[in-house]
């Protein structure tokens, strides 16, 4: 069951080191642009799986492997943390 971007503010937080919800995502694949909030989230496969809420495109994907964070970002034409646009 999809889940919005709040479901893994703790993990953006872990991950980023500060507060990502209100960070603007920009799809690389159809250029949109929101809030991370906003993404669609899937916690149920290997990893946490964020998705463009526009195009479903794949935006991050987020795994823990031995204790470390890996972090795929290939999705993100742009990430603007102060959520600025």
């Amino acid at each position: 069951m999809p889940l919005d971007g709040n479901a893994i503010g703790g993990l953006l937080h872990e991950v980023f080191g500060t507060e990502m919800t209100d960070a603007v995502a920009t799809c690389g694949t159809c250029g949109a642009s929101g809030r991370v909030a906003e993404t669609v989230v899937y916690l149920r496969v290997p990893g946490t799986v964020v998705r463009c809420r526009s195009c479903s495109a794949m935006l991050m994907v987020i795994s823990q492997i031995r204790g470390t964070s890996c972090v795929d970002l290939r999705g993100l034409a742009a990430l603007d943390p102060r959520g600025d646009g």
